[in-house]
């Protein structure tokens, strides 16, 4: 999702970002193009669905409630739903909010989130954006269903923030073994966050929020967790439980220790992963990965939460966040991170040691397109989508 993506993001010119790279030397922990000689060139990119295209895809999952099946989020605002398997020949429309959906760019259906209890109660969440008298605006919405079909008149709106400028819309949201909804926000757009958005507490952008979708407070329809960390902050929003991102494109969660994983997309320079932390500051736009930005020297660093791992545009130019390989389909990529970039196309995986803070990094194989996402099975198997192609793909050995 971003070769439109990155002509939008980074000030409104792709040609732009490519002419600032002037000759970047990459750094010690830059990952590196698979080549012939490299043993990780092994793996390949093939067709997961060869028979299924879909319309701009934009994200992956599973509901978690033993049906097998698999869900697909298309950019302009219909989750199509089908059998995991090989042979699968059609999909069904499982949710169609197409019509209320300002998509396009950056904009329009891009994420989606199954309740934990979602095999009892059918709720499903969806991040999305809208023009509500014209203005443009993100929506967290929840949705009932009988678990085959979403019934798009039960919506009910549970969070609307206005967004300034039309890129840098983050989208994911997912729930946490806290049984919590965690939400990433852009900084609003433009390039350089004009609006220093992310810094501020008393705006939601440039955050990861937290909530509560199962009680309320006061007159909201959530809650505020009560280890929120900037809950009784004066003047600052208490959905907030960590900022200083700049585009959060993809946020996951190892579904074996529940920690989460940040992809957030870079300005001209770094491209960056990091971990969640309460009460977190990611540093944008004070840095850029682990490199100062506004200002572009001697930047304040005290108290920043530094990047898991960092690479220049010479390896790519938008991250695109994946998730903690936990599938047993490939013991050699086991509780290693597998990411990519939607630019370049190039897949790495990362294995990170959190108690020495040492990663390394392997470069897997390249994607021949646009990788917009990645999604799991319910057996924690790993899909890659294409949305240049449409096609929902997979690593395989050669």
């Amino acid at each position: 999702m971003k070769t439109w993506f990155m002509r939008l993001l980074l000030g409104g010119s792709f040609l732009w970002l490519i002419a600032c790279d002037s000759g970047e030397t990459p750094s010690a922990t830059t990952p590196t193009t698979p080549t012939p000689g490299n043993p990780a060139a092994r793996w390949q990119v093939t067709d997961a669905f060869p028979n299924l295209t879909f319309a701009s895809p934009v994200e992956l999952l599973a509901a978690g409630d033993g049906s097998n099946r698999l869900f697909v989020l298309e950019q302009r605002g219909v989750v199509r739903v089908f059998r995991n398997a090989p042979a699968a020949t059609g999909s069904d429309v499982f949710l169609d909010i197409s019509s209320r959906v300002a998509s396009g760019g950056e904009t329009g259906l891009l994420g989606m989130a199954f309740h934990p209890n979602f095999s009892t109660n059918g709720q499903v969440f969806v991040h999305y954006t809208r023009r509500q008298n014209g203005q443009l605006q993100s929506v967290i919405a929840r949705f009932g269903s009988d678990r085959t079909r979403v019934d798009a008149a039960s919506e009910e709106v549970l969070l609307a923030y206005d967004q300034p400028f039309a890129n840098h819309n983050a989208g994911s949201i997912l729930f946490g073994k806290d049984g919590l909804l965690y939400i990433t926000t852009g900084d609003g757009g433009s390039g350089g966050d004009p609006q220093n958005n992310s810094q501020n507490l008393n705006t939601l952008l440039g955050k990861i929020l937290r909530i509560d979708v199962n009680s309320r407070t006061g007159n909201l329809p959530y809650a505020i967790p009560a280890d929120n960390p900037f809950r009784t902050t004066t003047s600052a929003r208490p959905e907030i439980y960590a900022y200083g991102l700049r585009n959060p494109w993809k946020m996951t969660a190892d579904r074996t220790t529940g920690r989460i994983w940040i992809a957030d997309v870079g300005q001209s320079t770094r491209e960056e992963i990091s971990l969640l932390e309460r009460g977190g500051n990611y540093g944008w736009r004070l840095t850029e990965g682990r490199e100062c930005f506004n200002p572009s020297s001697n930047c304040n660093r005290a108290g920043l939460v530094e990047p898991v791992f960092d690479y220049g545009t010479s390896e790519g130019r938008s991250i695109t966040g994946g998730y903690v390989y936990r599938g047993k389909r490939w013991p050699t990529l086991q509780g290693q991170y597998i990411y990519g970039d939607y630019v370049s196309g190039n897949l790495w995986a990362l294995r990170y040691d959190e108690a020495t803070r040492q990663a390394t990094n392997t470069a897997l194989t390249r994607l021949i397109g646009s990788l917009s996402s990645f999604g799991e099975d319910e057996a924690g198997e790993l899909y890659l989508l294409n949305h240049q192609s449409g096609r929902i793909q997979q690593l395989e050995l050669k």
